[in-house]
């Protein structure tokens, strides 16, 4: 495994390969090293992929804002003299991906937004997460939230699969609770339509945790975005569908060079 570097504001971060800059971005209660399967980008592109703070070998834990997320990101990117790098963003990452290009538009070179979200109304707020609050906090405190999200996040259950999850997801109780009412916050309704930079937006078919008609919505307000719903897979594509999911973001990325 890669050994990670810090930056001068104590953002964790792997940085490997050389070529245009990319920028993986992880999900709620994930830590950087989620995004393994992602290594093999390393061949053609820059990659910097943080631990967003409060999540993995992150130290800093106040602040836990999607804004803040961003600025650290921004930051890091400017500290390593990048001018602009293509984002890719998974569920809450994707959040965060659509808040650096509000911040820096200019840093982006394109955006790949993978399961996530841009707005959720109120009756989804409820049918999403106040519904499955009091199950949450049950298993929780049994030290079992693992095993209870891994069931919802994943299509496939093999215990391959469910045991990579179980190393690559590792939420702070306190700190998940509070980056999930951020995400709550977040809305981008007015953001999308002045989104200018090649945008990749994915879908998991299966996925219960944000289902695929809330990318469907982005790509409607993404003015030339591209859609696509990945067949038998759950939230986590990257993971239990890592080849098919590569090849899509490979042979996008292949179509955007020098895109900035």
């Amino acid at each position: 495994m890669e050994k990670a570097k810090v930056s001068k504001l104590g953002v964790p971060y792997l940085h490997l390969g050389k070529g245009e800059p990319l920028v993986f971005i992880h999900g709620l209660g994930e830590i950087k090293e989620g995004w393994q399967h992602q290594f093999e980008f390393a061949d053609e592109y820059e990659l910097i992929i943080p631990d967003l703070r409060g999540h993995g070998e992150c130290t800093k834990t106040y602040g836990i804002t999607i804004q803040n997320f961003a600025a650290d990101i921004i930051s890091l990117l400017k500290e390593l003299k990048i001018e602009n790098a293509h984002i890719v963003g998974l569920s809450m990452g994707g959040a965060v991906a659509q808040e650096i290009y509000r911040q820096s538009p200019s840093i982006c070179r394109s955006l790949m937004l993978v399961s996530t979200f841009h707005y959720f109304p109120n009756k989804l707020k409820r049918l999403l997460f106040e519904n499955r609050k009091a199950k949450f906090q049950k298993v929780a405190s049994a030290g079992k939230e693992s095993e209870y999200l891994a069931r919802m996040a994943l299509y496939s259950w093999d215990k391959e699969t469910v045991e990579q999850f179980n190393q690559l997801f590792r939420p702070k109780h306190e700190i998940f609770i509070e980056s999930l009412k951020a995400c709550l916050e977040v809305n981008n309704l007015s953001l999308l339509p002045t989104i200018e930079v090649p945008t990749l937006i994915i879908g998991g078919q299966y996925d219960s945790v944000l289902p695929v008609w809330i990318q469907a919505w982005m790509h409607k307000l993404i003015p030339n975005s591209k859609f696509i719903i990945m067949r038998n897979t759950g939230h986590l594509a990257k993971l239990e569908a890592k080849d098919r999911f590569n090849l899509l973001l490979r042979e996008f990325l292949n179509q955007h060079r020098n895109a900035g």
